[in-house]
């Protein structure tokens, strides 16, 4: 009885953790969408950034959702060291 609650018990925590893994890989950073991203740079690569001027229009064309996401990923400091520029010019224009 109890290697079958055992062998029960580890089968559902599979599940659940495989779940919850699954979620977690297909949420992924707004600052990692190209759509999202691309008309702050100026280049496919996204290196380098368009003049401050070009970047406002951009953000200001932006959905309030699609804002709001980018400012949320930009306050996580794990996804902001990867875009630190952008999320410096994010944060000025986010207040």
């Amino acid at each position: 009885m109890t290697l079958k609650m055992l062998t029960v018990s580890a089968m559902a925590l599979a599940m659940i953790t495989g779940s919850a893994l699954a979620g977690s890989s297909t949420g992924t950073s707004a600052l990692d969408d190209p759509a999202k991203m691309s008309p702050f740079f100026t280049d496919a690569g996204m290196k380098t950034m368009r003049s401050e001027a070009d970047i406002q229009s951009a953000w200001m064309a932006m959905s309030e959702e699609d804002r709001n996401a980018v400012m949320k990923d930009c306050a996580d400091a794990t996804v902001a060291k990867s875009h630190a520029d952008f999320c410096k010019m994010a944060m000025k224009m986010g207040k």
